[in-house]
This record gives structure tokens, sequence and C-alpha cells, in this order.
């Protein structure tokens, strides 16, 4: 099993989703998202080819837009 972190909580997989397929699966707005995984900021095309893997860490900030 994979242990991994999402925004400081921690959960686990059998299978090694994507990063993309990780965001899917928790339902985020794909186009308001930086993703920092494992401290290293991470462009979105890069988001489909990075596997999850055992402790890794990935934080998700949304862009909320206001005034």
């Amino acid at each position: 099993m994979n242990l991994f972190y999402l925004n400081g909580q921690k959960y686990g997989t059998w299978d090694n989703p994507t990063l993309f397929d990780l965001l899917q699966y928790f339902d985020y707005n794909t186009a308001l998202l930086v993703v920092e995984y494992n401290s290293v900021i991470l462009p979105k095309k890069e988001w489909s080819s990075v596997f999850i893997s055992d402790k890794d860490k990935i934080e998700i900030v949304t862009i909320v837009g206001g005034g």
C-alpha cells in the first residue's frame, strides 16, 4: 500500500494513480489549482505523468478571485 499526504492528511492507495487521477478523484477544479509535489511546484502539463508513490507529500492551493 502506498501512503501519501494530501494537504497534511494521510491517505492510502493500493494502486499507483497519477497526480491528475488523484485531483479528479477528490473533485478538484483543475483550472484553478497550484500543486506542490514533494516541495516542488509542478506545471499542469506534468500532472498526468507523475505517479503517486509511498510517502509523497502533496499540497493543493486553490486560486480564488476577489476584490
